[in-house]
């Protein structure tokens, strides 16, 4: 160590080879100490790093220590174990972001009981051509599919964590379903209690190509040129956890409370995703119901959307997709559109 008299977070985390993230837990635990700046940041003192490090050296084969030791022995293995499981499937990482190439469905590497909010979009099952989904499953394993990931969701969320769901009201493609009201409905068979439906005009109504029976009762169809954001939650609505500080302001406060959005939509071809929402979705979802610091968690990914909005309202990131050249374009979006190149971050592609 050089002769600095206290360290960043950063700053400690590289000098004892681990995550920020670890540095968090491990001061959680008891294990090392922290001071506080007039400005609330977290400093590390040489002698704290110090102090913990000679401890963790003798962790995994400890002669003879006492029951005292043995037991910070013991809890310094587990955060270490963390630390290991966390790399697990890690394509992109920065301070505040990261994604995950994997499957929502059997990712290990986070902890239950650790989402504040999820934003996401799941495929609609609507035949869009994606690289590694097949959507256009029959309806019903469609929704046994549903089940299955919202289940993981409900137990990654905190007590009072939240789900802003954006998916379509109804769909006529192969059969008309009622997709909104029927994932809402197994949602809440889960566990999931209901708040409240934002209603998303795309204003795409120009797009429409079918109208049934033309100008007769006989069979006409009715078509929604609208999506849905249906918001859930998991015990409890107030939420108490996190920082507790809002960045909304009060002209946003008093127009996204009002339960339809209107903004359009983003451009696929743009993007190179077949399926992309603009960053306007999750950034109003991300100030409206989570805290400035809080833990988002986006399962489906896609083209980055909610993480660039993570990253632009200063949230913690963490996105999933089982496609790599997904992942590939979110990390992109983020270096590009996010400005990530401009700090100092630790960038870390495991691909390479």
């Amino acid at each position: 160590m050089n002769n600095k008299i206290t360290y960043t977070t950063k700053e400690a985390a590289k000098i004892l080879g681990i995550s920020p993230s670890t540095i968090y837990r491990i001061e959680k635990r008891g294990l090392l100490s922290s001071i506080k700046t007039p400005g609330g940041q977290r400093r590390f003192t040489k002698e704290s790093l110090d102090e913990y490090l000679n401890l963790s050296y003798n962790f995994a084969a400890p002669q003879n220590p006492s029951k005292f030791k043995e037991q910070k022995l013991n809890e310094i293995a587990e955060i270490y174990s963390v630390e290991t499981d966390e790399k697990k499937d890690l394509f992109f990482e920065c301070e505040k972001i990261r994604i995950y190439n994997s499957d929502i469905l059997n990712i290990s590497s986070i902890s239950n009981d650790s989402i504040d909010l999820i934003v996401t979009s799941p495929p609609y099952n609507v035949d869009i051509q994606y690289n590694s989904h097949n959507d256009s499953m029959d309806y019903e394993n469609y929704l046994g599919f549903t089940k299955k990931w919202l289940k993981r969701c409900f137990d990654l969320l905190k007590d009072d964590g939240r789900m802003c769901l954006n998916i379509p009201l109804d769909k006529n493609k192969g059969g008309q379903q009622s997709v909104c009201a029927d994932i809402t409905c197994l949602a809440k068979s889960l566990g999931f209690k209901y708040h409240s439906t934002v209603i998303w005009n795309e204003q795409n109504i120009s797009r429409r190509t079918a109208w049934g029976s033309w100008l007769s009762a006989r069979a006409p169809y009715v078509i929604a040129p609208v999506e849905a954001i249906v918001i859930l939650y998991k015990k409890e609505w107030k939420k108490k956890s996190g920082s507790g500080i809002s960045d909304i302001k009060k002209e946003e406060f008093v127009e996204w409370t009002n339960g339809v959005w209107t903004f359009c939509g983003e451009s696929k071809k743009r993007i190179g995703h077949p399926a992309p929402y603009p960053v306007e979705l999750p950034k109003r979802c991300i100030k409206l119901f989570s805290f400035v610091g809080d833990v988002i968690l986006d399962p489906f990914v896609g083209s980055g959307s909610t993480l660039l909005a993570c990253f632009n309202t200063n949230r913690i990131g963490i996105g999933i997709d089982i496609d790599k050249k997904y992942c590939e374009l979110s990390k992109q979006r983020l270096l590009n559109e996010g400005g990530l190149k401009q700090f100092d971050f630790k960038i870390d592609n495991i691909y390479g």
